[in-house]
């Protein structure tokens, strides 16, 4: 194992901030995995320290195959880590939100234009992310459909479920994206949870990742088999959103079946604890993304139902 400094973010009020690689084998730049770019992704930071360890051990095995590498970069945003703010503190950006950067431009723009320079040479790539929203996902490989995307070489993860998500315009600024326009196979993966540590989403996405590179041919370990992949896009999910105001108390979650017209939630009055609104299944499927926070503002979206699963 090898540890770099990417690249260094200056500071006149505390230590510099060095961005880390953690790099495996020599030879191409097969495949790099990068964690947490927002500061309240802890069980991406999670994975991400698991995997190091992981094939540290494999490496001294001899498992790393001749002529491949792999790099991890378990965070991108470390100052902000230290203070659990999503966003980048100085400029309250989203550092996944300013790619593919620029190096002559703001903090952010810059962080992101360095990390895509290093990253963009690498044939594979694995991001591990999160939702704009604080939530629960199924755990599912994502990608953005840039008419570049291989969603069947995403089924190799071994998860349930291949996202091709047609990209928006605030879309086309992430990591994923850009990273797909450089020529490198993408693939985003939401890990369970965000702000905690979900140890069996952990398990889950670890196996993933080595199931992966075990395909790949850059690995040689053993790992348990995964599971047959479906490949899904956004005609396949139906938002279930509140039109009321108020605490979110959740009678389902997320991977639960439903069928249509099943209670979901309830939107419940704060102060005086009467119903405001009693959110249903759209259709018979299976919550894919299920809402967490304790309130819920008018017109935000709860669940997302996969329909027919």
């Amino acid at each position: 194992m090898k540890k770099d400094i990417l690249f260094t973010v200056s500071s006149y009020f505390r230590d510099d901030m060095n961005i880390m690689a953690y790099r495996f084998g020599k030879g191409e730049k097969t495949c790099a995995v990068v964690g947490a770019l927002r500061g309240d992704e802890v069980q991406q930071l999670y994975v991400c320290a698991r995997l190091v360890a992981f094939l540290r051990e494999v490496e001294k095995a001899g498992g790393i195959q001749p002529g491949k590498s792999v790099m991890v970069v378990p965070t991108a945003i470390g100052a902000s880590m230290n203070e659990g703010s999503r966003l980048w503190e100085p400029e309250n950006m989203d550092i996944n939100r300013r790619f593919p950067g620029d190096l002559t431009g703001s903090t952010t723009e810059r962080i992101a234009g360095a990390l895509l320079e290093r990253l963009k040479h690498y044939r594979y790539g694995v991001q591990l992310t999160s939702f704009y929203q604080p939530g629960s996902f199924i755990p599912h490989v994502r990608m953005m459909d840039t008419g570049r995307q291989n969603p069947e070489l995403g089924c190799e993860f071994g998860l349930p479920y291949v996202y091709v998500r047609a990209p928006r315009n605030y879309d086309q600024t992430t990591l994923n994206y850009a990273w797909q326009l450089c020529g490198t196979q993408a693939y985003s993966l939401y890990a369970g949870k965000t702000r905690e540590i979900d140890e069996a989403a952990a398990d889950q996405t670890l196996r993933a990742i080595v199931r992966f590179l075990n395909s790949r041919g850059v690995i040689r370990s053993e790992t348990a088999p995964g599971h047959p992949s479906t490949i899904i896009t956004n005609a396949d999910m139906i938002s279930v959103s509140a039109t009321s105001a108020g605490l979110l108390r959740r009678i389902k979650f997320a991977g639960a079946h439903v069928r249509r017209g099943e209670q979901l939630a309830f939107i419940i009055n704060p102060c005086d604890g009467s119903v405001r609104e009693v959110l249903k299944a759209p259709v018979t499927g299976m919550l894919f993304f299920m809402q967490d926070g304790p309130f819920i503002t008018e017109h935000s979206p709860v669940f997302q139902v996969l329909a027919g699963a």
